[in-house]
């Protein structure tokens, strides 16, 4: 049974950190649109903040973000003047209306920054921006990036999560994928945030890279579980040469097929669980105490584009080129281009160009989406009362899944449709039946297992 569905469901589909997703932004959402939903903000709103950071000392080939290499410090010293600039621009239309509960510093590398501008982007930030105290400062970290001092600057900033990535530790696997990083290294900045208070880390890892085998991904699974992460997420690599041509780097002769990465993700999921690990969604897993394990359980775990959250924020501003702000009424993007983005916020303005406003079907279709991504499961009565007439209609469709698609994507229990065990690997091709914009897209997406 388990063959047929990932022959079957092995498709390309979204990863549904959004809906409407990425590819269906339009430029009808641009800068004049953007500074009336920033304006808009309630003084109660709970806020999360995004800052990217577009460089990398090194290209890591398997890498689909948006990011460049440099070998020279002042790029970077360039750029942060403008995201310094946007951070103004942008607090100045919120006018102190929210409070931030999360910010996430992601990549590209964060960790390359020199410790000076790490601690002045943070100070930045809180100047700009309430805080609420319990906020939380998560930070992708590039081992290869840090030493004590940058260490003590992300204390300095107040990181309560560090995100590092492992990928895998088979050399055969770091050489192909231009990225070498030794279990020691790993376990020196793992120790290294500890012994400066930080209480949850997170480790990154990766399955169906070239030279991976079900060996390799055991034997790192074991090694990183010797470092007692709070959680691990566990991704398909996304081979994408045609959006990152960096990508082609890598021989598809190198890679596993289907069945293989269908296999190596049951086994690192399996080892994970093993020791005590609570599954989270389709990909991560978090041991019972954390807080994503809590959010889980009590049916309050979302996703947005830095994955499963128990960030429960309806805002979402994210600052620097290629960034997505998630309002209430829509998503906007910036523009992708640094040294456009550069001009545009250096001169006071707005970087973005392109995004959607949400219609009733879309929040229909978001939020059955969302609970599938998270619960594997959503509730009838809860889509009808929260949607109205429009949530009837989903219903049926959903009923129509239910009752005649012999291969059992939903099953009704209750007033509850659920996503049987057997099929919630493939979660993202059953959240791509409710997705009308799918069908008609273009954009070519990732491997769906």
């Amino acid at each position: 049974m388990r063959q047929k569905l990932v022959a079957r469901f092995g498709e390309n589909v979204p990863r549904y950190t959004s809906y409407p997703t990425a590819p269906h932004f339009h430029p009808g959402v641009d800068a004049v649109v953007c500074r009336g939903w920033l304006q808009a903000l309630n003084e109660g709103d709970e806020i999360s903040l995004y800052l990217h950071i577009p460089y990398c000392d090194k290209l890591c080939w398997f890498c689909a973000c948006h990011t460049k290499q440099t070998r020279h410090y002042e790029p970077v010293t360039i750029y942060l003047r403008s995201l310094h600039a946007e951070i103004a621009t942008v607090a100045g239309l919120v006018a102190g209306k929210g409070r931030v509960r999360a910010v996430h510093f992601g990549g590209g590398s964060p960790t390359m920054l020199k410790p000076e501008d790490m601690v002045a982007l943070g100070t930045a930030l809180r100047k700009s921006f309430g805080f609420l105290p319990s906020a939380t400062i998560s930070v992708e970290i590039e081992p290869n990036d840090i030493d004590d001092a940058r260490l003590d600057a992300l204390a300095e900033i107040g990181m309560t999560r560090p995100s590092l990535g492992v990928q895998d530790f088979d050399p055969k696997v770091q050489k192909a994928i231009n990225r070498e990083q030794s279990f020691l290294q790993t376990k020196a900045v793992v120790d290294g945030v500890r012994s400066r208070g930080v209480e949850s880390v997170n480790l990154d890892l990766l399955y169906g890279l070239p030279h991976q085998t079900r060996a390799s991904v055991s034997s790192t699974v074991a090694q990183a579980l010797t470092l007692e992460p709070d959680r691990i997420a566990l991704f398909g690599y996304a081979h994408v040469p045609w959006f990152k041509k960096h990508q082609t780097m890598i021989d598809e002769a190198w890679l596993p097929g289907p069945a293989e990465r269908f296999a190596q993700s049951q086994l690192a999921a399996r080892a994970i669980v093993d020791q005590g690990y609570e599954a989270i969604g389709l990909d991560h897993f978090a041991k019972p105490g954390d807080a994503l394990a809590l959010a889980a359980r009590a049916g309050t775990l979302h996703r947005n584009f830095q994955g499963y959250t128990d960030d429960c924020c309806e805002t979402l501003i994210g600052l620097g080129p290629s960034s997505i702000s998630q309002f209430r009424q829509g998503y906007a993007q910036n523009m992708p281009s640094t040294s456009e983005y550069r001009c545009t916020v250096d001169d006071g303005g707005l970087a973005a160009v392109r995004g959607i406003a949400l219609s009733n079907d879309d929040r229909v279709r978001g939020w059955i989406i969302e609970r599938l991504m998270c619960d594997f499961a959503f509730s009838a009565i809860d889509l009808v009362e929260r949607f109205g007439e429009a949530g009837q209609r989903l219903l049926l469709q959903s009923s129509s899944m239910a009752l005649h698609d012999p291969v059992r994507l939903l099953e009704l229990d209750g007033d509850r449709f659920v996503v049987p065990a057997e099929s919630r690997p493939f979660v993202r091709s059953i959240a791509a039946r409710f997705d009308k914009h799918f069908e008609a897209g273009t954009a070519r997406h990732s491997a769906a297992v």
